[in-house]
């Protein structure tokens, strides 16, 4: 049989100060993946594309 005397004793309890309140703004710029300016992979290559276009413009896209 299971010792009753186990549950009804007084549990140990830990007081933990309460941190400082977050910042929400921070929070918010965070999920919304900030970071550096850069464009985009497909971005890139289209301006690859449009700049060899420029130099050389009797190619025709055959593609």
């Amino acid at each position: 049989m299971a010792n009753k005397a186990l549950a009804t004793r007084q549990k140990m309890q830990f007081r933990v100060t309460p941190s400082k309140p977050r910042n929400p703004i921070a929070a918010l710029a965070k999920n919304r993946s900030a970071g550096p300016h850069v464009k985009t992979e497909s971005a890139q290559r289209q301006a690859a594309k449009v700049a060899l276009k420029k130099i050389d413009p009797k190619k025709t896209d055959d593609a």
